[in-house]
């Protein structure tokens, strides 16, 4: 079983919060480690950039917002030198094409978001780029699925539901099946943004080979997935 830790954006900016996760996640168990990487330039839409929002640093554009709460690339290569010693793997999800260059400079693996497994260019841009290759399928119709698949062949296709969090009526695990049965080549794993963990268990008898959960240090804090998130005790429960 591969188990990810998704810190995705729950560092808020602040690598110290990030690394402490990383150690956390090593300790309880996982093997990977993944943060989400932008541009953010590139990929807060032009209308969004001058919105004004609260934050815990005040009143701020969006896209200085969606700056501050991202690593560079010294940052993310000091992460992986931690990652490294710690020995859990680190990377990313990338959502866009300079993002998959920066990750794939030190990363062998990458993963493409729900919400942009219809761009194929850019599925396709990563395969070039990642040794293994993930996608996950929470924001898509079935033939958005089929096409992303067909045009960029990923290793491990994640069933998932992105609603944060997802009622557990909504997770639809038979899908799992489905998946399986229709690419038996393919390892098929699940992220969950559900409460607790018994729903993530159920999985591993269906046959999963990937889990991935979303982790805080605290559900309390300050962001948009931190409720959706498992705390330290259940990611050791996990």
């Amino acid at each position: 079983m591969n188990l990810i830790a998704e810190i995705g954006i729950n560092h808020n900016g602040d690598i110290k919060v990030c690394k402490d996760l990383i150690s956390v996640a090593k300790l309880s168990g996982f093997n990977y480690v993944k943060i989400q990487k932008r541009n953010p330039d590139l990929c807060v839409p032009e209308e969004q950039k001058t919105k004004m929002r609260e934050t815990p640093w005040g009143m701020m554009t969006y896209l200085d917002y969606k700056k501050k709460i991202e690593f560079n690339e010294n940052q993310i290569v000091e992460l992986i030198e931690h990652s490294n010693k710690l020995g859990i793997t680190f990377f990313a999800s990338v959502w866009d094409t300079d993002s998959i260059e920066i990750i794939s400079r030190y990363c062998c693996i990458g993963k493409i978001p729900s919400a942009l497994i219809t761009n194929l260019d850019l599925c396709k841009y990563a395969r070039e780029c990642f040794d293994k290759l993930i996608i996950s399928t929470g924001m898509s119709t079935e033939e958005e699925i089929n096409n992303c698949i067909n045009a960029c062949n990923p290793d491990v296709i994640m069933h998932s539901n992105s609603t944060y969090p997802c009622p557990h009526e909504d997770l639809n695990l038979r899908y799992i099946e489905w998946l399986k049965e229709k690419h038996p080549t393919k390892q098929i794993g699940y992220s969950g943004h559900e409460d607790g963990i018994i729903t993530t268990l159920a999985t591993i008898p269906m046959g999963i080979t990937w889990i991935e959960r979303h982790v805080t240090l605290d559900k309390n804090m300050w962001g948009s997935d931190q409720k959706a998130s498992l705390d330290i005790q259940e990611m050791f429960e996990l």
